[in-house]
């Protein structure tokens, strides 16, 4: 695609660039003397905290007169950035970016949100190269993210009445723009070429100086506080860790399905699944169909477990739920882009990969833990004649020949009341 510098498409009409360094954008009402200039950070890696914190920052100060995002970022993920961008598109406040000195990437969406850009000396904004989870992609996959960037891009440009050509140019290598940007760069902007090109509306060297521009220098300006479930939510939807606690919690599950009655696997199983979930309802990716999963898998091994005995039907159904539901918590674009952008596919490989992981901790625990000490109270260990069946080391005599009542499915472990005590016991014959 090829246009002309300063004729864009969709009726856009460049302003005048004379004044473009020197009147920012009316912000319809200056703030009073007392009003809240509520100041949000977006700095370091986007991601899916940010945007929570971000969302609770809006809405927990409806009475504040200007919103100031203070920018500086190389950018992060692309979930993340849409759900800030829908967030400043739908507020009712007057919004300002601050880029002080770089808004790349993801960081270029959130600031074309903006009613209002000022941008400080030796600034930059653009490159928005989409990528997959991996660092990469395939060249069918990277062209429909782009398309579905470069939609984003534009329309979130032109929402604010900015330049969509210039917007999709730091998206898309085959946009070219005669005398901006030619075929094969993506566009990127220095503080002098987002002035001339109205992405920015004014240059400031501090938020003072971007206050005072814009009328609102009397204004009372707050710092946003990032929230502890916010704090927790970055730290649990990091890539690392919840792959980690997807691994531990499958791997608990599994293991409280191959030996019921155990209850600490199964515990340590469903903590982990429930902080996995927890960061990401709180990052807003785990929805109501996610939830609905998430409480299926449970009833479904609860089934397994404690009524029906055996790895059966049940204790599949309750993994294929529990699947599903960690599968779509991990992006948050619309199912149709992630298919064709393949971020469903990295989501299928990531929980696939997390799985394969507890499988294999599963069987070696399965195989070498009755051999450690630890291992050895587990499980029983001393058998007798088949007619008496099987004791472990530490039962007393006197409950030789008494007859129990089973607590557990046996399978053939699992733990039987005799009397007022509890013990592991193993059947010698069927479940």
């Amino acid at each position: 695609m090829e246009v002309d510098a300063g004729v864009a498409g969709d009726g856009y009409a460049p302003t005048p660039s004379a004044t473009a360094s020197d009147q920012p954008r009316d912000l319809a009402s200056h703030v009073a003397a007392g009003d809240i200039v509520l100041r949000i950070p977006i700095t370091g890696t986007i991601d899916l905290g940010l945007a929570a914190f971000v969302r609770h920052a809006l809405s927990e100060h409806p009475n504040a007169k200007l919103i100031v995002l203070d920018v500086n970022t190389l950018g992060g993920r692309v979930d993340a950035a849409i759900q800030i961008r829908d967030a400043l598109l739908d507020s009712p406040i007057k919004t300002l970016a601050f880029v002080h000195p770089r808004a790349i990437s993801a960081g270029a969406l959130i600031t074309l949100a903006c009613d209002v850009i000022a941008i400080a000396p030796g600034g930059s904004i653009g490159a928005v190269t989409p990528m997959s989870s991996q660092g990469e992609m395939s060249e069918d996959v990277n062209e429909k993210m782009t398309s579905y960037m470069r939609t984003e891009m534009r329309t979130t440009a032109e929402a604010k009445g900015r330049r969509g050509d210039l917007a999709e140019a730091m998206v898309d290598r085959d946009v070219v723009i005669k005398g901006i940007v030619p075929a094969g760069k993506l566009l990127t902007l220095d503080t002098e070429g987002a002035l001339k090109h109205h992405i920015a509306d004014f240059r400031a060297s501090t938020l003072t100086e971007v206050l005072k521009k814009v009328g609102a220098e009397q204004g009372h300006v707050q710092d946003a506080v990032e929230r502890w479930a916010e704090s927790l939510a970055r730290f649990l939807t990091d890539p690392t860790v919840s792959g980690l606690l997807m691994t531990l919690g499958m791997l608990g599950l599994m293991i409280e399905l191959y030996s019921p009655g155990l209850g600490l696997p199964g515990l340590v199983g469903s903590l982990c699944l429930g902080s996995f979930f927890f960061g990401h309802a709180i990052a807003n990716l785990a929805g109501v169909e996610e939830l609905v999963l998430v409480v299926a898998g449970v009833l479904l091994m609860a089934l397994e477990i404690f009524v029906i005995p055996g790895f059966g039907i049940a204790g599949i159904l309750s993994l294929v739920c529990l699947f599903l539901a960690l599968v779509l918590t991990l992006f948050d674009t619309p199912l149709g882009v992630s298919f064709d952008s393949g971020v469903l596919l990295s989501a299928i490989e990531r929980v696939s990969l997390s799985l394969l992981a507890a499988m294999g901790l599963a069987l070696l625990l399965i195989r070498y833990l009755p051999r450690t000490a630890a291992g050895r109270r587990l499980v029983l260990a001393h058998a007798t004649r088949a007619d008496e069946g099987f004791i472990s080391a530490n039962v007393e005599s006197e409950l030789l020949g008494q007859r129990g009542r089973a607590l557990t499915p046996l399978r053939p472990a699992g733990k039987a009341r005799f009397g007022n005590r509890t013990v592991d016991v193993v059947t010698a014959g069927e479940y």
